[in-house]
């Protein structure tokens, strides 16, 4: 391997936020180079199932430079559909992606700045930057029980991130493990497709799909609820552990009630807390789970309530929702032979792995410290998080934003002058 390539910017990774923060550094002129594992926003592709839609209106969908230009703002773009549209951002502004190519290590110079290293095709790849922007996301490693292993080996076990279509998986009824978005859309895809479905519950929220003529979350972004800085929000901090609302933007958008589904023939359970062989053990938690899920729903449809009687907006009347179905009893264990369960998809999120960056920025978790998305480590920086800045920072609708933040920091630390325009602003 020779020498490293100077170069004054590195992005580590090339999804969404990676080139959000690329836009920038073109327009200002700042030399850099994006790396990426695979192809540009590959995972857009990779890791979502074949019925996938958006959760989120496509108007939500405003990248720099670039925003969604179809004739259905109001509608969900499928799966080919984002990657479509993420393919023309590409091409709207060619960024210096090094595709194929993985970051092996990000570590410190003695005297500033970072070396990183990466594998790709050729072999062995260098660069010497004063800035590195980490844009790889939060959710790397899937999380399964430490016991899973120890399941009954003819289950056959699969990460959402791999779940592709119902027919994938062997014959027989399917267990879901948690009800977050992909668990919950997942379940529904399995329902609709006539197969047997047993859920356990998380702890996720849910929320409507439309109310008072609205999607919701056009509401929510009426109201400014994405634009609300973590430090503003309810629990501070604390709010980005907490988990999505469960909805779908599949058939034209509808609310996901899991609690219809049940009435339809799903089993629903509470956690899951452990298992071994064949039988599982569940805690007897799906009521209050069900109930939980249904408070946030009807508690963001009061606020909204709220806000069209405060602005004195035009808008048909709204209802709290009611349960259709209520489990007679906890289940609290399940054996899979004889339910007939032939496989388990595993949706309970994931943690991250930082291990290749070699720099002091990290929590006793394992997770980025920083202040919107700037660590204190200086030139090294992060985008693409959830919650790096607001609620919309985890969805299109934020990203431009903070990548805009992260870009104007690193341009002028680039020039010298950490005190230029838009640097530090909220």
């Amino acid at each position: 391997m020779s020498g490293p390539e100077e170069v004054p910017v590195v992005i580590v990774g090339g999804g969404q936020a990676g080139l959000s923060v690329s836009w920038f550094l073109v327009r200002d002129g700042v030399q850099h180079v994006v790396v990426e594992a695979n192809t540009a926003a590959h995972e857009w592709a990779d890791s979502r199932w074949d019925s996938f839609t958006l959760v989120t209106p496509n108007w939500h969908c405003r990248l720099p430079g670039y925003a969604y230009a179809g004739s259905d703002p109001d509608g969900f773009m499928t799966r080919e559909e984002v990657v479509d549209w993420l393919a023309g951002y590409v091409a709207s502004f060619s960024p210096p992606l090094v595709e194929h190519t993985r970051v092996t290590s990000v570590a410190e110079h003695e005297d500033g700045g970072f070396t990183v290293t990466a594998e790709g095709p050729g072999g062995v790849r260098s660069w010497s930057a004063a800035q590195v922007v980490l844009a790889t996301g939060g959710y790397h490693v899937p999380i399964v029980p430490s016991w899973a292993p120890s399941l009954d080996p003819s289950v056959a076990q699969v990460q959402s991130a791999d779940y592709e279509r119902p027919d994938q998986l062997p014959e027989g009824a399917v267990l879901v493990v948690g009800s977050g978005q992909s668990g919950a859309q997942i379940a529904e895809d399995l329902h609709l497709a006539g197969r047997q479905v047993h859920l356990a519950l998380g702890d996720a929220p849910r929320v409507a799909r439309t109310y008072r003529g609205r999607d919701t979350m056009t509401w929510l972004a009426q109201m400014g609820l994405y634009d609300t800085p973590v430090a503003s929000y309810p629990g501070g901090l604390a709010a980005r552990e907490k988990t999505n609302h469960y909805v779908t933007g599949r058939d034209g958008g509808r609310d996901i009630d899991l609690r219809r589904f049940a009435a339809e023939g799903m089993r629903l359970y509470g956690m899951l807390a452990d298992g071994a062989g064949t039988l599982l053990r569940f805690l007897p938690t799906a009521e209050s789970a069900l109930d939980d899920a249904d408070r946030v729903y009807n508690s963001i449809c009061r606020d909204i309530d709220a806000y069209v009687e405060r602005e004195g907006i035009d808008a048909p009347p709204g209802s709290p929702y009611e349960p259709v179905w209520r489990p007679g009893s906890e289940t609290t264990t399940l054996d899979l032979a004889e339910a007939g369960v032939g496989s388990i998809v595993w949706a309970i999120g994931y943690r991250p792995d930082y291990r290749f960056v070699r720099v002091g920025a990290f929590d006793g978790s394992g997770r980025p410290t920083h202040t919107r998305g700037v660590s204190a480590v200086p030139g090294l920086s992060f985008v693409g998080l959830p919650w790096l800045h607001t609620w919309g920072s985890g969805r299109f609708l934020g990203v431009a934003a903070d990548a805009e933040h992260v870009a104007d920091h690193v341009v002028a630390a680039v020039r010298g002058d950490l005190a230029a325009p838009g640097v530090g602003r909220s």
